[in-house]
């Protein structure tokens, strides 16, 4: 099961969906929406003559065209909807699962990797895919999952470790991504995988106290890093805030992969490096990793 070429049955069987409620919420809007375009198609005669007699007052033909549009917005809606059920599936399932892979590979040497943090790990398909590069090189490593919920996820990801064979390299924390209970350059690598962007998300996605939440997010991953320490970070929509903000903190060597549609939104791997040394003249001030006075 360590092999990275999987199909999708092979990933959902292990690892399940955890946003299923949303999956299960497109698709009966879906066969709703399904089901009145098959009434529109089968019923057509008798929804014009509906139509007629409700907007007698418009021109001849009106009626059966807003019958007729009707019935195509339906139909399209249906489809829109069975696309975006696919689409985030896909995204839960097959596409993270790539992405961890692409991730992981952003490390050059894993052998020499002795401690990993995965910052909201959920079922552990990121976490897992570490630990299976940690157990592949032979490393003595460890890396450790932390969650928002940990009696929620524990046992579950835990279990997928089990599944997977590597739950000697897997620990599991409870803990906010915005004060992560870690002395500073505690890590060798630092991962977080479609998660930052739900930091702060009860002030609002698109709101200035949003992206400060997320930004200290951002620094107490910069924060645990070891000097040299790589973090790689796969994320929606506000990539460009998190390189501007590395950039401000002055890592190094920061990269940023191509889109990847995910989740019906855009996406992108960002990753960087922490500079071995700072190097402070006399008329420079120190950064603040945590990042308290973002606003």
């Amino acid at each position: 099961m360590g092999k990275a070429a999987r199909d999708w049955t092979q990933i959902y069987a292990i690892y399940g969906m955890e946003e299923w409620q949303t999956l299960v919420f497109l698709l009966l809007q879906a066969l709703l929406f399904s089901f009145l375009s098959v009434l529109f198609l089968l019923y057509f005669n008798p929804i014009c003559s509906t139509f007629e007699s409700l907007f007698s007052a418009l021109p001849a033909g009106a009626p059966r065209f807003i019958a007729g549009f009707t019935g195509s917005v339906t139909a399209i809606s249906a489809v829109c909807l069975f696309f975006a059920a696919g689409n985030i599936f896909y995204s839960s399932v097959t596409l993270y699962w790539e992405m961890a892979q692409r991730m992981v590979n952003v490390v050059n040497d894993w052998s020499t990797v002795k401690t990993a943090l995965d910052v909201g790990c959920g079922r552990g398909i990121l976490l897992n895919a570490v630990a299976l590069q940690l157990k592949k090189e032979g490393s003595s490593g460890r890396v450790v999952g932390l969650d928002r919920k940990k009696n929620k996820t524990t046992v579950s990801t835990l279990r997928t470790a089990g599944i997977e064979g590597v739950q000697e390299y897997v620990t599991c924390r409870e803990g906010d991504a915005r004060h992560l209970p870690f002395a500073d350059n505690y890590f060798d690598v630092v991962v977080s995988g479609v998660y930052l962007h739900t930091v702060g998300k009860e002030f609002g996605h698109r709101t200035a106290a949003a992206a400060a939440e997320r930004m200290k997010g951002l620094g107490e991953v910069v924060r645990v890093l070891k000097s040299g320490g790589v973090g790689i970070v796969w994320d929606l929509v506000h990539v460009p805030e998190y390189v501007q903000r590395l950039q401000e903190l002055r890592m190094e060597d920061i990269r940023v992969s191509e889109r990847v549609t995910a989740f019906m939104v855009s996406s992108h791997i960002v990753s960087f490096r922490k500079p071995c040394q700072q190097i402070f003249s006399p008329s420079e001030v120190r950064v603040d990793w945590r990042c308290h006075n973002i606003c």
